[in-house]
């Protein structure tokens, strides 16, 4: 089954391991403090038991509109210099849950989450940093769109075909 869920207390974030040292230290350290201050927001896959099988995060952000593609750009109003979007900040899944193709439902799921928020709040995109290639490889295959800074889009209209 999959459920995605807000993280809570009484999930079991130590026994979380993707992997990425810098994506586990967030669940179990800084989430929490993160989520407190409404600096993003937290979903996790959740397992039996509050086990945490994977876990997202979603906070708003934007992006200059002189390094969007030309092909978007040239559809954008010249008065924004920035442009509103939503920023998938965090995307992990466990050890003992990769190659079963989790982190695609995660993705999806999240891509959902911002496709319905961008209906109550303007939201042109999803951005999302990679940590490193396996990441960029990642979310290449699902359309993402690499920016001169490293970063990556997906425009809402690219996402809202999807869903």
């Amino acid at each position: 089954m999959f459920k995605t869920v807000r993280l809570s207390e009484h999930h079991r974030r130590e026994d979380f391991s993707c992997g990425k040292p810098t994506l586990d230290h967030y669940l179990k350290r800084q989430a929490n403090q993160d989520i407190k201050r409404k600096l993003s927001a937290c979903f996790v896959l959740e397992g039996a038991n509050y086990q945490i099988k994977g876990y997202y995060t979603l906070s708003s952000d934007n992006i200059p509109l002189v390094i969007v593609p030309s092909e978007i750009k040239k559809k954008m109003p010249a008065s924004y210099h920035y442009l509103p979007t939503t920023l998938i900040g965090r995307l992990a899944l466990d050890t003992r849950f990769q190659r079963q193709r989790l982190g695609e439902l995660l993705l999806i799921d999240a891509l959902k989450r911002c496709f319905l928020l961008s209906h109550e709040i303007g939201s042109m995109a999803v951005l999302v940093d990679p940590l490193d290639t396996d990441a960029t490889t990642f979310y290449s295959q699902y359309g993402f769109i690499k920016l001169e800074s490293g970063r990556m889009f997906l425009p809402m209209k690219t996402i809202s075909e999807i869903f």
